[in-house]
């Protein structure tokens, strides 16, 4: 069902813990440190991470953070810390879930299981924007033909490249809704990007002066990325 990494140095749960997963179908390899949890993660490109917090060579948080700079593998951090203020570090630096020892494999599994559903929505999501054709789209005097690669503005043609083409259009059929960087880098650019790069921000610059006064409806939402002004 899924590809499973499980980075735990304690040898008896952690053996527990691949066998549970196995028997509910998954693939799971396994790492007991730090650098070969890294190392595993980049030659596996697992569906779930599951990270122990405290880690030989190099802790769980260190793991996380070095993962977080290039993928957004969902992971699951275990730890035997439950001071309300590790759980946040934890969630700051990235984990999306965080369970504290002991736990019951049966939560650990439902935990799993909730993560997979939310990356299965997120895909299915993720497709429909990069596949969706709609009718003619209309935003004031803005006025986006999809099926015939057509924009124009007051009924003037406008010259966009294919990339703000797809990004006006994914803005168009979604007023008001606030799409983040790294959203609009897998749906827009797809694998053609270099990660850290500016593209999205030098684009909707382009797009923004290409559109005159409708750009200015082009939205900066600090901390999350961009969204068209709804209405």
């Amino acid at each position: 069902m899924a590809t499973i990494l499980l980075v735990e140095d304690e040898t008896n749960l952690a053996e527990v813990i691949r066998r549970e997963l196995q028997a509910a179908g998954h693939t799971v390899q396994c790492a007991a440190d730090g650098e070969t949890a890294l190392a595993l993660h980049d030659t596996l490109h697992p569906d779930v991470m599951i990270l122990d917090w405290m880690l030989p060579r190099l802790d769980g948080l260190g793991v996380l953070r070095q993962i977080r700079q290039h993928a957004a593998t969902p992971v699951l951090m275990l730890t035997a810390r439950s001071e309300e203020i590790d759980r946040v570090m934890g969630l700051e630096v990235g984990a999306d879930d965080y369970l504290t020892k002991p736990f019951s494999m049966r939560e650990l599994l439902a935990r799993v299981h909730a993560m997979l559903r939310r990356v299965d929505l997120i895909q299915q999501t993720l497709h429909a924007d990069r596949s969706a054709i709609a009718a003619s789209l209309v935003h004031g005097p803005l006025v986006l033909d999809a099926e015939a690669h057509r924009a124009a503005l007051d009924g003037e043609p406008l010259d966009l490249s294919p990339t703000e083409f797809a990004l006006l259009h994914l803005l168009l059929r979604n007023p008001g809704r606030a799409f983040s960087r790294a959203y609009l880098l897998d749906t827009v650019w797809g694998e053609d990007y270099i990660s850290g790069d500016r593209s999205v921000d030098n684009a909707v610059l382009r797009l923004r002066k290409k559109l005159g006064p409708v750009g200015e409806e082009i939205e900066t939402v600090w901390g999350v990325g961009y969204r068209l002004r709804a209405g």
